[in-house]
C-alpha cells in the first residue's frame, strides 16, 4: 500500500498541508459509527467550524460547500464514482483511500477493478481528489472503522430532480454530480 505522501499520488489529488484540520477531527468523534458505511452529504456542526470558510474560499473559489462525512466499516472495493469537480477529504481516524483514473473508462462505461491503487491517509490529513479520480467510500484501516470528512459543492451527491436520458455516460449519474460505476 501506497502513502498519500507518495509522489504516485500526484496523478490522483494533493495534499492539503495548509490547514490545522485538529478541530474539525474533534468534531467528527461525535459522528456516528455504523457496522457499515453512513454517507451524510452536509452536516451542520462541521460546516460552523472556522475551516469551512476557508476550504469555500482557498479550495473552491468562494463556491457554496457542503460538508458531510463518511464512516463505518469497509474492505471492499464494490463501486466507483466521479464528480465533475475536486472533493476533498479529511481522514478523522486512518484509512484507505482505493483510487483510479477516469481516463480508464471504458467506451461501453465500464472499468477494470484490478486497476485502482490504495492510499493510505493518516488521521488529520486532508486531500484533494481531483475530478478526474475515480473513488468511493474509504476502507477501514483499524478494526475500529474509519472517519472522513467530505467536502464537496452544495448539491453534490443529492436527488436527481430532472429527466434523465440512460444512455451512454448519463446510465451513470445515480445523483446530481455523481457517476457511479459498479463492480
Amino acid at each position: 500500500m501506497k502513502k498519500v505522501t507518495d509522489a504516485s499520488f500526484g496523478k490522483y489529488g494533493r495534499v492539503l498541508q495548509e490547514y490545522d484540520t485538529s478541530g474539525i477531527v474533534k468534531e467528527m468523534k461525535h459522528t456516528p459509527m455504523p457496522k457499515d458505511v453512513l454517507y451524510l452529504p452536509s452536516d451542520e456542526n462541521l460546516e460552523q467550524l472556522p475551516i469551512a470558510k476557508e476550504l469555500k474560499e482557498k479550495d473552491f473559489g468562494g463556491l457554496e460547500i457542503q460538508i458531510g462525512f463518511c464512516n463505518g466499516y469497509n474492505e471492499d472495493k464494490e463501486a466507483v464514482e466521479y464528480h465533475r469537480c475536486s472533493e476533498i477529504n479529511i481522514a478523522a481516524t486512518d484509512l484507505i483511500l482505493w483510487l483510479g483514473r477516469q481516463e480508464d473508462v471504458k467506451e461501453d462505461w465500464t472499468y477494470d477493478f484490478d486497476k485502482l491503487e490504495p492510499f493510505f491517509v493518516p488521521a488529520g490529513t486532508a486531500v484533494e481528489i481531483y475530478a478526474t479520480t475515480l473513488h468511493y467510500a474509504p476502507c477501514s484501516y483499524e478494526k475500529e472503522g474509519f472517519r472522513c470528512t467530505v467536502v464537496l459543492p452544495k448539491g453534490t451527491n443529492e436527488a436527481i430532480d430532472f429527466s434523465v436520458i440512460k444512455e451512454g455516460e448519463m446510465k451513470l449519474l445515480t445523483a446530481k454530480n455523481k457517476w457511479l460505476l459498479e463492480h
